[in-house]
């Protein structure tokens, strides 16, 4: 209850200040390929994630930290459901062909048969951004955060929009509840200098 009480007040910020918003650069929240750890063996999806999470506050080591992140990638990638899956995977063949409109069309099919599955949210973001369709990016985020707080992908999104919007102290904020998560991760860590050093730059 305490990760959602932090994060609505950024949600809700966002979402009332992203009226418009102007470029961005590229960002993925795909999964990527990992090697498997003792995690994998616990029983259910969240207690592997849990454990995960555990593990990848606690870790320093970029390049472990980085093996930590991808198996929780792929934790979230199984929806547990073959017909998802199989839409899923249409999906990136859409994505990589350049059918964006068809791979949001099977995306908006992943969303209507599992809402809760929060790869299919984050997947759409993630189109949506890359077609700058910045707004409808944000409201995809804010849906993935609602079902995973934890999202440290959908948070480098959502701060990706707010920087190139202009809402720098949102970005800044959005980044440090990033490295909260995955406080290893050596460009979070730069783009949250370069937003304190900016920020303080503009109040002397």
């Amino acid at each position: 209850m305490l990760a959602m009480r932090v994060f609505r007040p950024l949600i809700l910020a966002c979402s009332a200040l992203l009226a418009t918003s102007t470029g961005a650069g590229n960002f993925s929240f795909a999964a990527e390929a990992s090697t498997q750890t003792e995690a994998t063996s616990l029983t259910t999806p969240k207690q592997r994630l849990d454990t995960l999470f555990a593990d990848l506050k606690k870790e320093r080591d970029p390049d472990k930290a980085r093996e930590l992140s991808n198996q929780i990638r792929m934790e979230w990638q199984d929806s547990g459901s073959a017909t998802v899956n199989l839409l899923m995977q249409w999906a990136d063949k859409a994505i990589s062909d350049n059918k964006q409109p068809a791979a949001l069309d099977i995306l908006d099919q992943v969303i209507a048969l599992a809402p809760n599955y929060v790869e299919g949210w984050n997947r759409r973001a993630t189109l949506h951004y890359t077609m700058g369709n910045y707004r409808k990016s944000m409201a995809d985020i804010n849906r993935v955060l609602s079902i995973e707080p934890r999202h440290f992908g959908a948070l480098a999104g959502m701060a990706a929009i707010l920087g190139a919007s202009g809402k720098d102290e949102l970005a800044m904020r959005a980044w440090e509840q990033f490295l909260d998560i995955y406080p290893a991760d050596r460009k979070a860590q730069e783009q949250l200098g370069e937003l304190a050093e900016k920020l303080a730059g503009s109040k002397t």
